[in-house]
């Protein structure tokens, strides 16, 4: 007579649970280190705009007293004043023309590198491989090679002195069309290309409808560093343009054009351009951490 034995039973609560590894790293929280880590990250990120403020709200004889307050002063909007009712500096028609280069350059970025990465990383063409790694490759090529032939053909047409010959150079960026590439890559699947090409969709159409939604963390990224790169540009616009239409930063630099520097008048002025910079990092934060955020979960 053979003896049935039974299943042994488990428990459900024991059976559902998961290992005391998962456990563990699913709900551990940072410790006392990683958030002095972050702290002293933040303390020395924000100490730059702290001194700009502390030598920007005094006087002239701020920067050399040996017995400086580090309580800021009361001269910061009189200074200010003088930055923007300089003659010399030009500040109102500067401001105007960093915000329009910038925009039309974060907005050119965004668009023709999310197109280019789109070619890339979904369509089929002989070469593709070898044309983005010839992009990637330009990286390499340092921007002072090309000051000397960008001045010589923008002196021949005319626009020397204009916005236009700080435009059109940074229209298209090889970083953006690697970084949009590698982010569409993972971000797209197949199947919603295989979906829209059935429903009669064109290549554009649905680069329009498909890829660029899923690639708008990455594109606000992208467009956001390209606005502050490209407004904290110096070195070509102090070249090209002249004194009568600058950016902001060539326009900033005509304030220690003096045998006297005071210190406490650049650095309000240093101040005044920075705060277009934290408006928009402020409006653009959410789809900035969206990014990162997503980014960093892609299996």
């Amino acid at each position: 007579m053979s003896v049935v034995q039974s299943p042994p039973t488990v428990d459900a609560d024991h059976a559902t649970a998961p290992p005391r590894s998962a456990r563990r790293i699913r709900g551990s929280r940072p410790g006392w280190f990683v958030y002095g880590c972050l702290g002293v990250v933040l303390l020395g990120s924000v100490f730059p705009f702290y001194w700009s403020l502390l030598i920007g709200s005094g006087d002239a004889s701020t920067i050399r007293d040996p017995n400086m307050s580090w309580i800021p002063g009361g001269n910061f909007l009189a200074n200010a004043a003088k930055v923007i009712g300089d003659p010399a500096v030009n500040f109102w028609p500067a401001l105007w023309n960093s915000i329009v280069s910038s925009g039309l350059i974060a907005a050119s970025v965004v668009f023709f590198s999310t197109l280019a990465g789109w070619a890339f990383a979904k369509l089929r063409f002989r070469g593709s491989s070898w044309l983005l790694v010839f992009v990637i490759a330009t990286m390499a090529v340092p921007t002072q090679l090309g000051v000397v032939p960008l001045y010589i053909l923008f002196s021949e047409i005319g626009w020397t002195g204009q916005l236009g010959a700080i435009i059109v150079p940074a229209l298209v960026s090889a970083f953006g069309v690697f970084w949009m590439t590698q982010y569409i890559r993972q971000a797209v699947p197949d199947e919603l290309i295989e979906a829209a090409r059935v429903d009669g969709a064109s290549s554009f159409r649905t680069f329009w409808t498909v890829g660029m939604p899923a690639a708008r963390p990455a594109a606000a990224m992208l467009g956001l560093f390209t606005f502050v790169s490209a407004w904290n540009n110096f070195f070509w616009p102090f070249i090209v343009l002249d004194r009568q239409n600058p950016t902001l930063p060539v326009a900033l630099s005509l304030l220690q054009s003096n045998y006297f520097v005071d210190y406490s008048i650049v650095l309000a002025g240093v101040l005044l351009s920075t705060i277009p910079l934290i408006v928009l990092f402020v409006f653009a934060g959410r789809q900035l951490v969206s990014g990162i955020m997503q980014g960093a979960v892609k299996g």
